[in-house]
């Protein structure tokens, strides 16, 4: 049964679990050194040992995926559709907009906006297949305008290469692992280098992107999935439903139910155990509650929120908008009895890959904007250099610049010709 912790016992709570991330790098360098090298001759290598390939090819055909189309049927399209809606709507606001000011001096400065060149979607191809990982990597990337938007998979299921195809994706791989990530960082004859990977993955997913990092832009790295949800009261059958529904994930997900009621951290339990009969994936959740998750008694609704910003979680939720104002670090949050974080994993809009482990206190999640530059722009005429050029000057020549002082003090000599 889940476990009922004081506020004090939580306190190794926030210790987070290593993610062993060091050992991996020992087992994934020789992999990416190997890719870099050798390009397609080693990753196919890599694809038939590791990732089942076999004799297929490693890219996959537009006829695999009008199959896959035509396999999945109708409902599935139309759950598609309006995820898709949704998440490109939501996504096409985060793009940073393009302004320009003008400063009481005369000159003027702004920004631009432009996209990456190429983008590479890794989806992971565990236990569960995840259309809805593809959706929330490549869906953004095309509302920011990225030309290039490839995706890479370990024995994509019918359900990835159906997404691919309606979202008119022209190129996806059937590889996995470090040895996709480094196809992607470095290129190889069959798959284009990418400016950014983003996506979630396995240790060694994880591994190999974060000794990549240097050689290619990455969204971050992620750990185990995890949510901390926060209740004075409510009803237990919902608020067990959201703890399996993190746990289900992976064995090492973190649960964990924050609130001011015994009476309500008993109920929870006794409903985590009562589901736990019927769920299908209840050997994945129940280890993960077991040995990752927990019920924290604390004394008041602030407490558990300065314990929640402690955590950072990757998904909080709030009972209402009532303590939205002091969160500072999280994910995603999700406010309300009807805001399950599932409606988050799918459809509502938001994107659902985020930081965890404690990244939240950094950076929130993907967003389209983590698929443009943007350019500063600056304009000055000849008289607002003149009246810049004291400030200019004086501080080019406190930190020993000369050259900086002169580059402006000849255009104004040369006016004065």
């Amino acid at each position: 049964m889940i476990r009922i912790l004081t506020s004090k016992e939580a306190e190794g709570l926030l210790a987070r679990r290593g993610a062993r991330l060091a050992e991996a790098e020992r087992v994934v360098a020789p992999i990416l050194e190997d890719v870099r090298r050798r390009g397609d001759a080693a990753l196919i290598e890599y694809a038939r040992r590791l990732d089942g390939l076999g004799d297929r090819p490693l890219a996959v055909s537009r006829r695999e995926m009008v199959q896959a189309c035509e396999e999945v049927g109708a409902a599935f399209f139309s759950a598609l559709d309006s995820a898709y809606r949704n998440i490109r709507r939501f996504a096409e606001r985060q793009v940073p907009q393009e302004f320009w000011i003008k400063f009481p001096d005369g000159h003027r400065a702004g920004q631009i906006v432009r996209p990456l060149d190429s983008v590479a979607a890794y989806v992971p191809g565990g236990r569960y297949p995840l259309p809805s990982t593809l959706l929330m990597t490549v869906v953004p990337a095309q509302a920011a305008g990225v030309r290039l938007v490839t995706a890479a998979s370990p024995k994509p299921a019918r359900e990835v290469l159906a997404t691919a195809h309606f979202l008119r994706l022209e190129r996806m791989f059937r590889v996995g692992g470090a040895q996709a990530i480094a196809a992607f960082a470095f290129g190889t004859e069959t798959i284009p280098r990418a400016d950014r990977i983003v996506g979630p993955g396995n240790l060694y997913v994880a591994a190999a992107k974060k000794l990549l990092a240097g050689e290619v832009a990455i969204d971050f790295i992620a750990g185990p999935t995890e949510i901390v949800i926060v209740a004075a009261d409510g009803d237990p059958r919902l608020l067990a439903a959201d703890l399996l529904a993190q746990a289900e994930h992976d064995e090492e997900a973190a649960a964990i139910l924050l609130t001011t009621s015994r009476r309500l951290a008993r109920a929870v339990a006794q409903e985590i155990e009562r589901q736990l009969a019927t769920l299908p994936t209840a050997p994945t959740a129940r280890a993960a509650i077991e040995h990752h998750g927990a019920i924290v008694l604390v004394r008041s609704l602030e407490q558990a929120l300065e314990f929640a910003n402690r955590y950072a979680p990757e998904h909080l939720s709030l009972p209402d908008r009532s303590l939205l104002a002091g969160v500072r670090h999280a994910g995603s949050v999700f406010l309300g009895a009807c805001s399950p974080e599932a409606a988050g994993d799918y459809a509502s809009g938001p994107n659902h890959v985020l930081p965890t482990s404690g990244y939240a206190r950094i950076r929130g999640g993907l967003s389209a904007a983590d698929f443009v530059k943007v350019i500063t722009v600056q304009e000055l005429t000849a008289a607002s250099l003149k009246r810049l050029a004291p400030a200019i000057t004086t501080l080019a020549r406190a930190e020993g610049l000369e050259a900086h002082a002169r580059s402006v003090e000849v255009r104004l000599d040369e006016r004065a010709r």
